[in-house]
């Protein structure tokens, strides 16, 4: 099974394509499933979890080819690297096993409902090699290189069309994952999440965060995109204009106007108000022509992306 989309991907056209909310979340409060250290990825190791994840999955796929537009199918991976494997019992060849297993789960998701109205990208997972709402020991871009090409190796050698390393707190390790993509010859999109101020954990602002990766790579993403953080927190790093602005091509926003610290110490899930979210992705869209790649993070669920549909979409023929 090879990919097909990875030597064009279509999320780099005007169409739009929707993903889904807030897996995670939405599978510890709203399913009551167990999830370790918040790893999704442990689910691919038993034939329940699988099926948890297909029916998840399946929801989302099925609302992207109703309204007729395209869909990022993500992999339950954005724990699935080193460090937070170790944590959880998984050394370096399961993990490639449990990475590789996630594409397929994908794929046959993809096979069940994609149509030629709605395209469907297979996007391999990663996530930070910390917390993802705090900076944590920095790499050099080197190490970020060394550390993140185990699990990038992986969905090169699968059907997987790119690889998405999502909330990202600073732009030395953003760098070394969208190298170690390309040194691996699949397209890689970078996501960086912001506080409250619009600035990344690290206190580097969005704008010097993209500009820097793209200095150090030769601009090597394919795009970037925001994830994790409510659209108001987005539009203060939006501020002022500029070229840069065209690099962000995609977001996925947190219900929730909290901050990451608030949010870490909250025991119950705050849902946000779907409606208005999905109006202020509507507002982003008109001031980001380019923004086509919309989804939801935490505790976002299909409510959340369904307006997001009703808001940004023309109603289904």
């Amino acid at each position: 099974m090879s990919a097909k989309y990875r030597a064009c991907l279509p999320m780099q056209t005007d169409k739009v394509f929707i993903m889904d909310g807030g897996l995670e979340t939405t599978l510890i409060f709203e399913q009551n499933v167990d999830l370790p250290l918040f790893a999704s990825f442990t689910l691919l190791d038993s034939e329940e979890g699988r099926a948890t994840l297909n029916g998840y999955y399946a929801r989302y796929a099925a609302l992207a080819r109703d309204h007729g537009v395209g869909f990022v199918l993500e992999t339950p991976t954005w724990r699935a690297n080193a460090d937070w494997g170790a944590q959880l019992g998984f050394d370096a060849t399961r993990l490639d096993a449990l990475n590789r297993r996630a594409i397929e789960l994908v794929a046959d998701i993809r096979d069940r409902f994609e149509t030629d109205a709605s395209p469907m990208v297979l996007n391999g997972v990663l996530g930070p090699r910390g917390d993802g709402y705090e900076v944590g020991q920095m790499m050099s871009i080197a190490d970020a290189v060394d550390y993140h090409t185990p699990q990038v190796r992986s969905f090169a050698a699968s059907a997987a069309d790119l690889v998405g390393a999502f909330t990202l707190t600073y732009a030395e390790e953003a760098a070394g994952i969208a190298l170690a993509a390309r040194a691996a010859g699949i397209p890689s999109v970078i996501s960086f999440t912001v506080e409250t101020d619009g600035r990344l954990p690290s206190g580097q602002s969005l704008r010097e965060a993209i500009e820097q990766v793209d200095a150090e790579t030769d601009a090597a993403p394919a795009f970037f995109m925001v994830n994790c953080a409510h659209p108001l927190h987005v539009e203060s790093a939006l501020a002022g204009g500029g070229d840069w602005l065209a690099r962000i091509r995609g977001f996925e926003g947190n219900a929730s106007t909290l901050s990451h610290a608030e949010l870490n110490a909250s025991p119950t899930l705050d849902p946000g108000d779907p409606v208005d979210f999905g109006r202020r992705y509507r507002s982003l869209r008109e001031r980001m022509k380019q923004l086509t790649v919309l989804g939801g993070c935490c505790g976002t669920s299909y409510a959340h992306i369904e307006q997001i549909c009703l808001a940004c979409l023309p109603e289904p023929g």
